[in-house]
């Protein structure tokens, strides 16, 4: 299938599922571990994971204290963190 007609593809398959012609297969994940057990299995300290995900450690932090909570790109690399940590450890 060519690139642009894969896409249009998809959204005709959204449209139809919107009107009600068609059922899209849906997948739903799991809520990763808190940060602060995952960033413990890998033995890493709060810099080293702020690093590895391209977030401050203050929102490292943040995230640990429940003031503020993961979410989008953050959310799938803590559950590739969690999930494949020899995945994760290769991003450096």
């Amino acid at each position: 299938m060519i690139f642009g007609q894969e896409i249009l593809e998809g959204i005709r398959e959204v449209k139809a599922h919107k009107a009600g012609r068609k059922n899209l297969r849906t997948q739903t994940l799991n809520a990763p571990a808190p940060v602060r057990v995952i960033r413990l299995k890998l033995k890493l300290s709060q810099s080293a994971f702020a690093g590895l995900m391209g977030v401050s450690v203050r929102t490292i932090q943040d995230w640990k204290q429940g003031r503020r909570k993961p979410s989008g790109p953050a959310l799938a690399l803590l559950r590739i963190a969690e999930q494949k940590p020899d995945v994760f450890m290769s991003l450096s």
